[in-house]
């Protein structure tokens, strides 16, 4: 066939006409043309809005926002919930870190990242809190939802009310990996407040975020978190990525006395949220406050019927409550002359998180994490539960009980004291100072005992040491148990 030039002949000239055709068809469809475009976005990488927040945890000041009430995607920044919810099941003692847990058929099939673990297999608590932090694994994260609620499902649920209940109202989780699903949202200000939470509520096991490397059965893996060892301050906490989400990254840094948590959403690749987290960390850091703690910890709205998680205040026995209507009641049983801030936490629809920031003044000396708690290590044996922070305002207290055992011997309060905590046990409380007394060599002569508190039909128990004539020494004390891991303050009898 003769060919003319420049000019198409024969077949060559049906197949231009059939692209031309279909490329006209294409334009004329409305539909097709949105659902090509659909297609060329998603090969090039959704690109989400940014957003970002940074917030001194001392005073509660916000020091950078950027639509930080925009909803987004938590991708595997989820699991630093998952990792809240397994810390509270070490806290109550359903778990210790030798605990195995079963990896389901459902767990195995996840997407990466993940071990890889097959069905009926097992790793330990331990081994699954590194696996989260370091390689961010899905089929882990999956069974430690399985393993605490009996289906991913039902942990789900279990996150989504813990995330309503610290006051991150425009929170719901659908997965406890962050896989994608469009019902897994968040907000960069809610995760503002769980980074403060866990490190609030656990600073034992927070230490965890600080794993650079884990080895585990002949591999050696690492932390996808870039920032740690190259970013002065930064102690955690965790990486995320997903098409929809973006690159994000929730970060908690320290240097001397000052202390912030930031979030980076929608960064376009992990370099660049990395570049952007670091400048955030840089600039805003040496701008928070070094003072006292101004702020109360984040507080865990109580459920119908049961107290308020809270830290009581150092130096006196000031509590807060968040009753069922989410109202709070504060009390005050000490020689305190500071005032009392006495307001409603009341709530509507969508502003929980407004009424919990309505007591800034709930622990101005905030007993606070213990900076200094050793970090447990690869093949730690400890079982012990860490003091709870859990308060209720006393309406009736019981005496005083010896808590080495014989539970009819009473106490005699000295003047000073230390207070670790207040759990809903009475047991729970005699474990937690017999722990203390082992780990701390100032309490050997220390008298441990418990108070049993009542108000509205709840009781918890005081977990005490007596023994401490003047303030000095009772703070002494005291520092050397956050030395060890505890949290604690001293107070009048």
């Amino acid at each position: 066939m003769r060919r003319v030039e420049g000019r198409p002949t024969g077949s060559r000239a049906v197949a231009v006409l059939l692209l031309a055709t279909s490329f006209l068809v294409a334009v004329a469809d409305p539909a097709e043309a949105r659902r090509r475009g659909h297609a060329r976005k998603a090969v090039g990488g959704y690109n989400p809005p940014y957003a970002a927040m940074v917030v001194d945890v001392k005073s509660g000041r916000t020091l950078h926002a950027v639509n930080e009430d925009a909803l987004r995607h938590p991708a595997s920044i989820t699991k630093v919930m998952t990792l809240y919810m397994l810390f509270e099941q070490l806290d109550k003692g359903r778990y210790d870190l030798d605990s195995p847990l079963t990896i389901s058929a459902n767990a195995a099939a996840q997407a990466p990242s993940k071990l890889g673990l097959r069905p009926g297999s097992t790793v330990t608590v331990e081994e699954a809190i590194k696996a989260l932090v370091t390689k961010s694994a899905n089929d882990v994260a999956c069974a430690i939802g399985e393993n605490i609620a009996g289906s991913e499902p039902r942990f789900a649920e279990m996150m989504t009310r813990k995330a309503k209940a610290l006051g991150m109202s425009r929170t719901h989780y659908a997965n406890a990996s962050g896989l994608p699903d469009p019902d897994q949202i968040t907000t960069a200000q809610d995760l503002t407040i769980l980074a403060r939470a866990i490190q609030d509520r656990f600073p034992r096991y927070y230490r965890y975020f600080q794993t650079r490397s884990f080895a585990f059965r002949g591999r050696t893996i690492g932390n996808h978190n870039r920032l740690l060892g190259n970013v002065e301050g930064v102690d955690g906490i965790k990486t995320g990525y997903t098409r929809d989400s973006g690159f994000n990254l929730m970060t908690a840094a320290r240097l001397g006395d000052r202390q912030i948590v930031a979030i980076v959403l929608g960064g376009k690749s992990g370099a660049s949220r990395d570049r952007i987290m670091a400048d955030l960390v840089r600039a805003n850091l040496p701008r928070a406050y070094a003072g006292a703690r101004q702020t109360a910890p984040v507080v865990e709205v109580a459920e119908r019927g049961r107290p308020a998680v809270v830290a009581e205040a150092e130096s006196r026995t000031r509590t807060v409550i968040a009753s069922a209507d989410d109202d709070a009641v504060e009390t005050t049983s000490s020689t305190s002359t500071a005032p009392l801030d006495i307001r409603p936490a009341t709530t509507t629809p969508g502003s929980r998180r407004a009424g919990l920031q309505a007591l800034p003044n709930a622990a101005q000396a905030y007993a606070g994490p213990a900076s200094q708690a050793p970090f447990p290590g690869a093949g730690s044996k400890s079982t012990a539960r860490l003091p709870a922070v859990e308060g209720v305002a006393s309406r009736a207290e019981g005496p005083p009980k010896d808590a080495r055992g014989d539970s009819a011997k009473p106490v005699t309060p000295t003047p000073w004291v230390i207070q670790l905590g207040a759990m809903d046990d009475e047991d729970k409380a005699k474990s937690i100072l017999a722990d203390a007394r082992s780990r701390t060599g100032m309490l050997s002569k220390a008298a441990p005992y418990t108070v049993r508190v009542t108000h509205g039909g709840a009781t918890l128990y005081r977990a005490r040491f007596s023994g401490f004539a003047e303030q000095s020494t009772a703070q002494d004390a005291c520092a050397a148990l956050k030395k060890n891991g505890f949290n604690c303050f001293a107070t009048r009898s």
